[in-house]
């Protein structure tokens, strides 16, 4: 019989009642396999993944499907985000057989787990086809699928693994990186010279970090167009806020229309970074229009965050299709804007360059307002507000149509990365209410994710933690509890850090690799470990805890943290070769640069001046300070009484203190 209606997993619960006898990714699943020596059929997807539903409608709503299934097969359905360790090694598999990945990712294994045959999507009847080949040549040829499976599986184990590492990480790689990297750029609309478009935050953090750091104009300018044109829509939401997941064309235009956490966490953060950097007006809107939607649509009463919104929606003919609630007709756009309508076209493209299909527009700017103005003789105050109560009206219809399905699962490492956008807008904006937001989320981590045994969980629904903690979740809240000290000087924060660094150094880190495994030593073995190197859509787990032992090494003078760091980025960096998939790692290794510093700001006047430094674009510098006497050894030694200090240092060697913000502000810049 089917069991997910014993699940909370809104992906697991949308398949409940398929005709599959479908069960949960759990041991005694497992076991059962074993058991009775059948093929485990694994299919993996998201609730907001639309590839899934069209083959849930297609193949497993259907009785003939199901028949096979459930005559042959045990079958498991996992939710990608909810176990993204089983996820990560079959996906692998899947690469292996057939060279691409994605979802849903289907696989076919042998009792023991390890995989035979994978694939993603299918239209039925390949899909019945081949189900019944596979259980055909597993009666008269097992022998056959055995040698396979243990082929494939060697292949597993190798994949992704690290070359020599090198003794120190060389700086002047990043240029060879860079003029590789260049040759993918879109100088037209941004991004890379291809589609579909994924925005990759991580990339553009390195990119506009280098670019400052070199004082490389024409970096710099490449990722303002980047920003730019996504701001401009439609991946971008301008009616409500908040960035869908990709686009399936080079100018941003038309999203697969699910919006993710991590997505628009990560973007808060790179948008509110450009903005120290440009004070440009348009980053403002985008990071208080994208804060703002998140605080509505996923903010949940204890302080944390859902996962994410469907593509897929609800039409009048109550129908479910892709971008149903975000996209608009001619007639409906005429009716709403009355006089209006003619600007509104040119601001929104309301003509071939913003027309999807079947009538449909997706709304997208392709120029800046004042080009615009220039053309309609209009003030730019005046177009502004115009631009403004045009999206209100909008937003106000907009509601009253079927929004797209909630996936209320609260998943650990996005709050965090959540958490952080909110952190990074803070800073640029100083606007409290992000830092309190922030605050919020934290202590819900803290509290109800982060159990007295020292593990945190991985996901948070109906009042319940469960899944123990993947090195995803522990790097990603070490970061944004480093951001959140950065922010308000609050040590607890550090101390949190340091108490979960400890614990993945007990239960993730293998010594032999030098790297951290994305699954605890506490939780039962999948058929490989996986590392994961990989920077992807999300920054890799290894890069970013590379990232965070280098910080704290500095804060707490602890050169334990500092080696394992070192030595990660040496055996990740001299195997790179698409510098693309690595920018994060790229990111840690600047650590350990020419470029890195760190300030402390000792004195009751250290917050005032916090503030004021996190106003501004310093990418490179490790920020702490305190308003009294501090036992953090970083600051151990440094207050004065009724003095404000400021203490810079570079490579372990410290200027003398001044007393003056204006005198740190010229050591800070590059």
């Amino acid at each position: 019989m089917n069991e997910l209606k014993l699940e909370t997993s809104p992906y697991l619960l949308q398949h409940a009642n398929n005709p599959v006898h479908w069960k949960a990714w759990n041991s005694k699943t497992l076991a059962n396999a074993k058991e009775k020596q059948r093929l485990i059929l694994i299919s993996i997807g998201y609730s907001a993944c639309h590839w899934c539903h069209v083959m849930e409608h297609e193949s497993f709503e259907n009785d003939e499907v199901a028949n096979t299934m459930n005559q042959h097969f045990i079958n498991i359905k996992v939710d990608r985000e909810e176990r993204p360790d089983v996820d990560a090694i079959y996906m692998k598999a899947v690469q292996l057989m057939t060279g691409r990945g994605g979802w849903p990712l289907n696989v076919v294994c042998l009792p023991n787990g390890k995989p035979v045959w994978g694939g993603t999507y299918f239209r039925k009847n390949d899909w019945i086809n081949t189900l019944e080949q596979l259980q055909e040549l597993y009666q008269s040829q097992p022998e056959k699928l055995n040698e396979y499976a243990e082929k494939l599986h060697e292949g597993i184990e190798t994949l992704g693994i690290t070359g020599e590492k090198s003794a120190e990480f060389d700086s002047t790689v990043l240029d060879t990186f860079l003029a590789k990297w260049q040759k993918s750029f879109d100088w037209e609309f941004g991004g890379y010279s291809r589609a579909p478009k994924f925005m990759m935050p991580t990339n553009y953090q390195f990119l506009l970090q280098f670019g400052y750091l070199t004082k490389n104009e024409k970096l710099l300018d490449y990722v303002d167009l980047t920003l730019t044109k996504m701001a401009y829509g439609g991946i971008f939401d301008t009616v409500d806020g908040g960035f869908s997941r990709y686009s399936v064309d080079v100018k941003w235009h038309v999203p697969h229309f699910e919006k993710m956490a991590y997505d628009n966490g990560q973007l808060l953060s790179l948008y509110a970074n450009a903005y120290k950097l440009t004070k440009n007006e348009l980053y403002k809107e985008i990071i208080e229009k994208t804060t703002t939607f998140i605080e509505k649509e996923w903010s949940t009463d204890e302080g944390a965050f859902f996962s994410a919104l469907d593509a897929d929606s609800l039409t009048s003919e109550n129908h479910l299709e892709e971008g149903a609630f975000y996209v608009w007709t001619i007639d409906e756009l005429k009716n709403l804007m009355q006089d209006d309508f003619e600007l509104f076209s040119n601001v929104f493209n309301v003509n071939e360059f913003g027309h999807w299909e079947h009538g449909n527009y997706v709304l997208i700017q392709k120029e800046s307002l004042d080009e615009i103005l220039e053309k309609n003789h209009i003030s730019i105050d005046e177009l502004r507000l115009k631009k403004e109560k045009w999206e209100q009206i909008l937003y106000k219809t907009r509601e009253k149509r079927p929004k797209p399905r909630l996936d209320d699962k609260c998943i650990t490492s996005w709050n965090a990365i959540l958490l952080k956008g909110f952190v990074d807008s803070y800073k640029a904006l100083r606007n409290e209410n992000y830092l309190k937001t922030a605050i919020r989320n934290a202590h819900f981590i803290v509290t109800k994710i982060w159990s007295a045994d020292g593990n945190l969980r991985h996901t948070y629904k109906n009042e319940k933690p469960s899944i123990n903690g993947f090195m995803e979740d522990y790097a990603f809240v070490i970061d944004s509890f480093i951001a959140l000290y950065e922010a308000t000087f609050d040590e607890k924060w550090l101390l949190h850090c340091k108490n979960l660094t400890n614990y993945c150094l007990d239960h993730f880190y293998d010594e032999k690799k030098q790297l951290f495994r994305f699954t605890s030593d506490l939780d039962e073995a999948l058929i490989s470990d996986h590392y994961e190197i990989e920077d992807n859509v999300i920054p890799a787990s290894n890069s970013v805890m590379a990232s965070n032992l280098f910080k704290l090494s500095v804060y707490f003078e602890n050169s334990h943290y500092e080696e394992i760091a070192r030595q990660m980025i040496a055996q990740v960096i001299p195997s790179v070769d698409y510098p693309s998939a690595f920018s994060h790692w790229l990111i840690a290794a600047l650590h350990f640069s020419d470029y890195q510093k760190e300030l402390a700001i000792c004195g009751e006047m250290s917050l005032v001046h916090l503030k004021e430094i996190n106003q501004n674009y310093f990418p490179s510098v490790v920020l702490s300070g305190s308003e009294k006497k501090s036992d953090l050894p970083f600051l151990q030694n440094r207050f004065v009484e009724n003095e404000t200090l400021f203490y810079l240092c570079q490579n372990k060697m410290c200027l003398a203190p001044k007393n003056t913000i204006s005198g740190v502000y010229k050591d800070l810049k590059y």
